[in-house]
């Protein structure tokens, strides 16, 4: 059986005649509503049967100096390190974060009641968009609780991010290759329904558009950010016989995963295979050989994040704000010049 189509606090506006805020301070009893408004207000409530968000509500009754910040898990470096830098920058302005991970969208909404139930003034969510746990979000944007997306974009939701262009990280990566001559480049893909994943992709296909080169769908390998899964992808290709001369992984650890197992074969990086990652993480200028990769300014996700929220929380930020960090190409020694290894 399908589920009744939830009333949302823009259709009673819409009926009233007045702004979801109005409606809002209503529903909270607040006492700045004439009070002929207020009567309306209620009546359209009542006959729309309009049921307010007991979680949204918890959020507007009081100012804490608490945020809460949501990430799908926190062994993830990037998650981490944008967690600790967000909880850093909060602590400077006299907030304190709590921080929980829920792996699958399913594990958001008992981990937001705990929040609210502490009466968190906003929230910080990491790549709320990649699954579902964005729609658990859509009560509180609705009735004005300060979100802030990090590492996704929104779609109509009016909330503030902090994203990367990933889209041009995968082309500098891709471009860097083509630029030293490789034409047969594999890329190895995140999870596909992450959109740093889509938009990297996009970037890799727009270096081989500008340079006239044809796409290659075989040379387009699946991965889920493990190490072992780039392995395992580079295994395949090297089983089908498939010929390329530099590889563009999507992550760092996907990238040691390559390396390895092109030794294991016999293949030496950079000479016979180039290889580039994405993210910069600490360690890749101690892999043998220094990884070539794309850097992220993973601090400044978190940092920025925590500054908008802080500045919507105190009613500073007057429209939804969207800050676009921009990657950066770092060389090291796993690139260089094509050659033909006659590997064909």
């Amino acid at each position: 059986m399908a589920e009744a189509k939830r009333v949302t606090i823009h259709e009673v506006a819409k009926e009233a005649g007045v702004s979801r805020q109005t409606v809002s301070r209503v529903i909270n009893d607040r006492p700045d509503v004439a009070p002929d408004t207020r009567s309306r207000v209620k009546e359209v409530i009542a006959r729309l049967g309009y049921q307010p968000d007991v979680i949204a509500r918890s959020m507007v009754k009081g100012y804490t100096h608490t945020i809460g910040c949501i990430t799908p898990n926190l062994t993830d470096y990037n998650f981490s390190s944008i967690v600790e830098s967000a909880q850093a920058e909060a602590r400077s302005q006299g907030f304190f974060i709590l921080t929980g991970s829920a792996p699958t969208d399913s594990e958001v909404l008992p981990l937001l009641d705990e929040m609210l139930n502490r009466r968190v003034d906003g929230l910080l969510v990491i790549n709320p968009r990649d699954d579902e746990r964005y729609r658990h979000l859509i009560p509180l944007i609705e009735q004005n609780i300060p979100v802030v997306y990090l590492k996704n974009t929104p779609d109509n939701e009016k909330v503030s991010c902090v994203c990367l262009d990933d889209v041009k990280g995968g082309y500098l990566a891709t471009r860097h290759l083509l630029q030293l001559g490789h034409t047969e480049v594999v890329t190895i893909l995140g999870p596909k329904n992450e959109e740093c994943t889509i938009d990297r992709l996009t970037g890799y296909k727009q270096a081989f558009s500008e340079a006239n080169l044809p796409i290659k769908d075989q040379l387009i390998a699946f991965g889920d950010w493990s190490a072992q899964s780039g392995s395992d992808a580079i295994e395949k290709l090297l089983n089908e016989d498939v010929f390329f001369s530099a590889v563009f992984a999507q992550n760092d650890r996907m990238a040691v995963g390559v390396i390895r197992r092109l030794r294991e074969s016999g293949l030496r990086v950079p000479q016979d295979i180039s290889v580039i990652g994405y993210d910069d993480i600490p360690l890749a200028t101690f892999f043998d050989p220094p990884l070539t990769t794309i850097r992220q300014p993973i601090v400044q996700f978190g940092q920025l994040g925590a500054q908008i929220l802080i500045q919507a929380v105190h009613n500073n930020l007057p429209k939804p704000k969207m800050i676009r960090l921009e990657p950066a190409l770092i060389e090291r020694n796993t690139c260089e010049p094509y050659h033909n290894n006659k590997r064909r």
